[in-house]
């Protein structure tokens, strides 16, 4: 690619990033775009067709590539014997959460667009992708801690999906916020240990006494406090 196109396409993706950033992908417009770019229509169609290819130009890979490095995680986790799996789970889970905030923060303002400003394009499901993700982990998890002879698994399909996407969307907060790569750092292992802790306390998937105790849809409304206990860790 000559010097001159990709000044051109540099020109137009940093115009691009800009109004994706102030309005969102539905109020961004392709006209306001072009004029900032500085070219004309037609070369800009010369690039790309569309808004929404434009918007795939500059978070495809990263939204792309932060699922495959979260399904890896999960993948390899999955290969180990259910004695590692046990003995390994919250190293595991520790080390792909610092994986993931790494490359975030690599591309920091590539992830703020489609976490801020994605609404309308398939970008904006990340964190929906990444709950149905870590749900099924935690299931496949559990029904291998069965094999070792622990008692089953059971929440509300509910809460679960609640709680889960609480995890995730409190992990993002830190891009959402810019908040400097230090303190994301350790908010990220506060919130981890936040979250094991409650697992351990209430559902006992992780530890070998089983402390926690059965939440089934039956009985969903009929122990608040044992909800309460889960995020306050009492």
């Amino acid at each position: 690619m000559a010097d001159n196109e990709i000044s051109t396409l540099d020109a137009i993706l940093s115009a691009a990033k800009k109004e994706f950033s102030e309005k969102g992908f539905q109020s961004a417009s392709l006209r306001k775009i072009v004029k900032d770019a500085g070219v004309t229509t037609g070369a800009f169609y010369g690039y790309y067709k569309s808004k929404e290819e434009l918007f795939d130009a500059l978070v495809g890979e990263y939204y792309d590539t932060i699922l495959a490095m979260f399904k890896k995680v999960q993948g390899d986790f999955q290969k180990l014997s259910p004695k590692e799996q046990r003995e390994k789970m919250e190293n595991e889970a520790g080390s792909g959460m610092c994986e993931m905030l790494d490359y975030c923060y690599a591309g920091k303002e590539k992830f703020k667009l489609i976490l801020c400003s994605s609404e309308g394009t398939k970008y904006e499901n990340l964190i929906h992708e990444m709950v149905e993700i870590e749900v099924d982990a935690t299931h496949k998890f559990a029904y291998t801690m069965q094999k070792l002879g622990y008692p089953e698994y059971e929440i509300d399909p509910t809460l679960e999906h609640m709680l889960v996407s609480g995890l995730f969307s409190a992990f993002f907060e830190v891009i959402i916020h810019d908040i400097p790569y230090e303190d994301a750092v350790k908010y990220t292992e506060e919130l981890r240990a936040f979250y094991s802790a409650g697992w351990k306390k209430n559902y006992g998937v992780l530890t070998p006494d089983f402390l926690g105790y059965r939440l089934a849809s039956s009985n969903y409304n009929t122990d608040i406090g044992k909800v309460k206990q889960l995020f306050f860790i009492i």
